[in-house]
């Protein structure tokens, strides 16, 4: 059930669930009820050509250790994807650390489901419809629950383009934010849609780009409430701080956030098409309303325990470039010369610096001109 009031942005307190309580049943992984898993654990590591060469992290909460997942293109559209269990019936994709390419064909983001008595909650879905149909696959080897509800966290290919292929399942309503009006048939989704068929032509067969059935309030930090098998999700709209609009999603029956992009973990952020200050503004609110969270879920990178540093870190990554952006604007500095001075050491190690430093840079300097001007 949803229901569309807005919720107010007030965060619940939770209490730290027992180990001992994940486990009522015995698990699809056949684990035994009295062996629980532990939160974070790899239950599955998935299949197809090249599983047995992948390179998994063993927990996907509060590790160092990133994933490196090999697919090839003539993997089944039913094989599973590695999977890993964050609490009771909630279940994560720990996608690559990396850019797009033709190992990972698109699994460079993160999704995950939740299992209710009345069906599923799917949160994201992946970067092609290959991919979308192999999460389907891998949430029927959790369950024979249907699949309810699909929320889109933002519109970037790598978490909604997947899209197409729960769309094709029928009895599915798809919950997203408007700005995803806006980005459907851009020029940029049409040049994001045409790189993608180029390298993964077969990957991307079947692709549309689907719009939500549902849009969550106009109002930024106000959620829509849904209910669904004694569960209760808030998802909440955070503005366009990385997209055309971006969500959060709150699961209130066990403390875990998830964050989408409002912070990277394991890597740098990339800043997109979206607004650096309204992401301060998010980062912020987030740590204000959920700090005591159980866990948060990034878009990118393993899940968290508080106080949550990915989202401090990230907050100091963007604030540390726009004070920068900021002052070569006052000063006069043309872009491409500012361009010529944007290192900043202490971020340089992480994946992704080289080819994300210089477009957030970029893309910065121009929000601050237009702050000025």
């Amino acid at each position: 059930m949803l229901k569309h009031t807005a919720v107010s942005g007030t965060a619940s307190r939770f209490v730290l669930l027992l180990l001992g309580s994940l486990l009522a049943a015995l698990s699809p992984f056949g684990h035994a009820a009295d062996t629980p898993l532990a939160e974070g654990a790899l239950v599955s590591r998935g299949a197809g050509e090249r599983a047995d060469r992948h390179q998994l992290p063993s927990d996907a909460i509060d590790t160092p250790d990133l994933p490196h997942t090999l697919m090839t293109a003539d993997d089944s559209d039913t094989a599973t994807l590695p999977v890993y269990r964050l609490g009771p019936d909630t279940y994560f994709l720990y996608g690559n650390i990396a850019t797009l390419d033709a190992d990972n064909r698109g699994f460079n983001g993160n999704a995950g489901f939740v299992v209710t008595a009345e069906g599923v909650v799917v949160i994201d879905a992946l970067g092609t419809p290959k991919l979308g149909r192999r999460l389907i696959a891998t949430v029927r080897s959790v369950t024979e629950q249907p699949i309810k509800y699909l929320i889109l966290t933002h519109n970037h290919p790598d978490h909604a383009y997947g899209a197409s292929a729960f769309r094709a399942l029928g009895g599915i309503s798809i919950i997203g934010h408007r700005g995803m009006l806006e980005y459907g048939g851009s020029q940029t989704m049409q040049r994001s849609v045409d790189y993608r068929r180029e390298l993964l032509p077969q990957d991307m067969a079947d692709f549309s780009f689907v719009q939500p059935d549902v849009y969550t309030p106009d109002e930024p930090f106000q959620a829509l409430r849904l209910e669904l098998g004694g569960k209760r999700f808030d998802i909440y709209n955070l503005g366009h701080h990385h997209s055309h609009g971006d969500l959060v999603v709150h699961q209130l029956d066990t403390g875990i956030v998830w964050i989408s992009d409002l912070a990277f973990n394991q890597r740098v952020t990339f800043m997109g098409d979206g607004h650096s200050g309204q992401a301060l503004q998010g980062q912020d609110w987030l740590l204000e309303q959920f700090g005591n969270a159980r866990l948060m879920v990034p878009g990118h990178g393993s899940a968290q325990r508080a106080p949550f540093p990915m989202v401090s870190q990230t907050r100091a990554y963007i604030q540390q470039l726009r004070d920068r952006m900021k002052q070569k604007v006052i000063d006069g500095v043309p872009l491409l010369d500012a361009l010529t001075d944007v290192a900043m050491p202490e971020w340089q190690d992480l994946p992704l610096y080289d080819e994300n430093q210089r477009a957030n840079a970029s893309f910065i300097y121009r929000e601050m001109e237009q702050e000025f001007f």
